[in-house]
């Protein structure tokens, strides 16, 4: 009986044991992006369209789109104020549709082309400032009108957008 008790007790403490030091574990998904530490705000500020096609709805929706990246993979607050840490803003700077493929004497494919201005200032540390363009392309049936186009391409633009400006920002790609 006494070897039945030893057996459980020593069950119970590992058990305990492997317990707690998992317990202490601080893994989190909200770091996904190197930050210094002393890093602890943003700011983003409402993203312009200075493009000559203007879709307004795009830039609006990159705006909160790229709030909400920052929040959900990182661990820095939102803030409105002129003494955030990191002040992103930017504006779309090329938005056309070119033809890309041509069969017989028609157009078969269209190529939409977006390009977003980035201004980003580490206002702990401006030797990390940064001006730089983003770039995306999307193809599309030339049978589509551009509205059309946009209604199948939109969540896809705002998210390659939103992301290409995020890994500038905190991954240096």
């Amino acid at each position: 009986m006494k070897l039945n008790s030893n057996i459980k007790l020593v069950g119970l403490l590992s058990f305990l044991f492997f317990t707690l030091s998992f317990a202490t574990c601080k893994y989190s998904t909200k770091d996904t992006a190197p930050i210094p530490p002393e890093v602890k705000t943003f700011r983003v500020n409402y993203l312009e369209n200075k493009a000559r096609y203007v879709n307004p709805q795009l830039t609006p929706q990159i705006t909160e789109k790229l709030k909400q990246k920052i929040i959900g993979q990182t661990r820095l607050r939102q803030t409105n104020n002129d003494d955030a840490h990191y002040d992103i803003s930017g504006y779309l700077s090329d938005y056309s549709v070119t033809t890309t493929g041509i069969s017989g004497q028609n157009a078969n494919t269209n190529r939409l082309n977006v390009t977003f201005h980035l201004i980003f200032k580490d206002n702990l540390d401006h030797t990390k400032d940064q001006e730089t363009d983003v770039t995306s392309n999307y193809d599309f049936s030339a049978q589509l009108t551009l509205p059309q186009a946009e209604s199948q391409l939109g969540d896809q633009i705002v998210k390659n957008i939103t992301d290409a400006i995020f890994n500038k920002i905190f991954s240096n790609w």
